[in-house]
């Protein structure tokens, strides 16, 4: 297994002053500034190769300086070419903040903290050990009951960042569950497998680190999603007994695992759905700082009377369902013992484009997806879709999020920090 390497962020610091003399490629001034009237902390940030200007930095590691501070960044090859397309970086702005960054290249990987990680492993037959992998394709006919055997560490990969995790049920349901962290700490690379590796359901019990506390059921979890079809909800995918999936080829590939971001892409060939079949690409990212991901997604085949649905489980919901206009977003939150056998408080909410939204409907007790609230979105062909899901456990760092009122603040006010615009000019 991956092994993660912790520094501290005054020991990184040191080593790029070391590094100075590595630095082989010409720096660049890039001017950031934040256009909104509050306070922005872990604001992630993507500049486009194409706006650096760089013709080959493929050895080399961004160092981004600002006054005596160096900005924790990372590279991310987002088409697999093998080039990267991206520079991504978090940092924290004051209301109407400008910060000048220096860019320059080390030849020596800085090694930044680690704050977000991907684990994914998989096994071949039933008596094999699970093995780490970056890839899967998994065929209509080789679901978890077909197979007879779980051949998934977690049922499908996990993403965390230093305060929530998160993991996706590859193995056909296509559902999303949570992960409470109690420690910001990257959780173990054995979670979900035993000393012989073989599948085990071992995360269900409470570790240091924490564990999984979110029950989905035949629900799409938090952050799913599906398509309204003639007053139809189709679901990307089955539930644990069916033995053949409605998509007939899932393609699973972790694009990016980085100190500040790490990105996950899922493709769904046929997904066969009301007499129709599409093409889903779906991405996931995750940055540090925030208590949720961000999902993206994008579907052709449509023939423009669907309605896409981002989905919230609602199981063991008993308090209604709060909606929250904020900034560019519509929060829907909720909050009370959402945990297993409601043991703990959790807050959940998603949050959808405003300008997307169409109000929401519950999904029924029965089918093949339930026990949710599904938020409506208008969609076009082809055109990408980019949400959030949000988690707050009351075992976590923030204790607060016991209070609903804290909690709904928590998201508000992220949906406000995700609406501000940071204006990124590129000098020499």
């Amino acid at each position: 297994m991956r092994t993660k390497i912790y520094l501290s962020i005054a020991l990184a610091a040191t080593f790029l002053m070391s590094c100075k003399a590595q630095q082989k490629v010409s720096g660049t001034k890039i001017t950031l500034k934040n256009t909104a009237a509050l306070a922005v902390p872990q604001k992630a940030i993507t500049i486009k190769r194409s706006q650096l200007s760089v013709k080959d930095a493929t050895n080399f590691y961004p160092i981004l300086i600002n006054k005596n501070d160096t900005i924790p960044a990372q590279l991310n090859d987002l088409d697999g070419d093998g080039k990267w397309d991206e520079l991504f970086l978090v940092t924290d702005f004051a209301p109407k903040e400008k910060k000048t960054v220096q860019l320059k290249w080390s030849s020596v990987n800085p090694k930044f903290p680690i704050k977000t990680s991907v684990r994914f492993g998989k096994r071949e037959a039933k008596d094999l050990p699970v093995q780490p992998a970056t890839e899967e394709v998994l065929l209509a006919n080789q679901v978890h009951k077909k197979l007879g055997f779980q051949k998934y560490q977690t049922d499908g990969p996990t993403w965390e960042n230093d305060k929530v995790g998160f993991r996706h049920y590859l193995d056909g349901r296509n559902s999303k569950d949570v992960f409470g962290k109690k420690l910001p700490e990257i959780t173990p690379e054995n979670v979900g497998i035993n000393s012989k590796g073989a599948v085990e359901d071992n995360y269900h019990v409470m570790y240091d680190w924490g564990r999984d506390i979110f029950p989905v059921g035949n629900s799409a979890g938090l952050g799913g999603y599906a398509l309204l079809i003639e007053d139809k909800i189709n679901r990307l995918g089955i539930l644990t007994n069916d033995t053949l999936n409605n998509v007939e080829k899932t393609t699973f590939k972790i694009v990016s695992e980085g100190p500040v971001n790490s990105v996950l892409s899922y493709k769904y060939e046929n997904w066969k759905a009301s007499g129709n079949q599409y093409q889903v690409q779906e991405t996931t990212s995750i940055w540090p700082g925030m208590y949720g991901y961000e999902n993206t997604v994008s579907i052709n085949g449509l023939k423009g009377k669907e309605t896409f649905l981002v989905a919230i489980s609602n199981l063991n919901n008993k308090n209604p369902l709060k909606i929250v206009d904020a900034g560019d977003w519509v929060c829907l939150i909720q909050h009370d013992y959402l945990t297993y056998d409601r043991t703990w408080i959790l807050g959940t909410a998603i949050l959808v484009p405003k300008k997307l939204y169409k109000g929401y409907i519950e999904a029924p007790k029965t089918g093949q997806l339930t026990d949710s609230y599904l938020a409506k979105l208008t969609i076009e062909n082809n055109k990408k879709i980019s949400y959030y899901a949000i988690a707050g456990w009351e075992l976590s760092a923030d204790k607060n999020f016991k209070d609903s009122t804290y909690f709904s603040n928590y998201v508000t006010t992220l949906a406000k920090q995700l609406s501000a615009k940071i204006e990124v000019e590129i000098s020499k």
